[in-house]
């Protein structure tokens, strides 16, 4: 079943890039604190992810911020090192949180996964963005197969 308004986050264990390798966090930790803007992408560097969704984000980060969102994040079926080289590639510095969900534990508990194997890419998580308050998701914006319109950060900023 798919999360909606209203319901907790769920509070699985992910990746990010420490320092020097990778770090498990938990998503309530990551997620669960303040105005949060979480925004999930079937793959790093896939085109529609890497042309449009990700940079949208880093260019308008500080509009976001100024929206009261005290974290961006963006999360991907894909390993804490592709994450990391995603966020260097793409210049996104420290003003988006690179989550890597690896093993699509947050994706399957979202009940956002889709089967990508037919091109390639296997379980992946369907594109979308979620606004979440302390942990209770507030607003679910999610693709519809091949898009990106509802959960851009145009989108987005014009729901805060």
């Amino acid at each position: 079943m798919t999360i909606a308004a209203g319901d907790h986050i769920p509070d699985v264990e992910i990746w990010v890039m420490g320092r020097d390798e990778p770090e498990k966090v938990r998503t309530g930790e990551v997620l669960g604190r303040g105005k949060v803007v979480l925004f999930a992408v079937p793959g790093a560097f896939t085109p529609t992810c890497t042309d449009y969704h990700l940079p949208g984000y880093v260019v308008r980060a500080g509009e976001l911020r100024a929206k009261g969102v005290d974290t961006i994040a963006c999360l991907s079926v894909n390993d804490p090192f592709v994450m990391d080289a995603w966020r260097r590639e793409e210049e996104v510095g420290t003003a988006i949180v690179m989550l890597a969900d690896g093993n699509g534990t947050f994706t399957r508990a979202m009940g956002l996964e889709f089967d990508g194997s037919g091109f390639g890419l296997g379980a992946r998580s369907q594109r979308y963005a979620a606004v979440i308050d302390d942990g209770i998701v507030t607003a679910l914006m999610v693709e519809p197969a091949g898009g990106l319109s509802v959960s851009s950060a145009e989108s987005v900023l014009s729901s805060l």
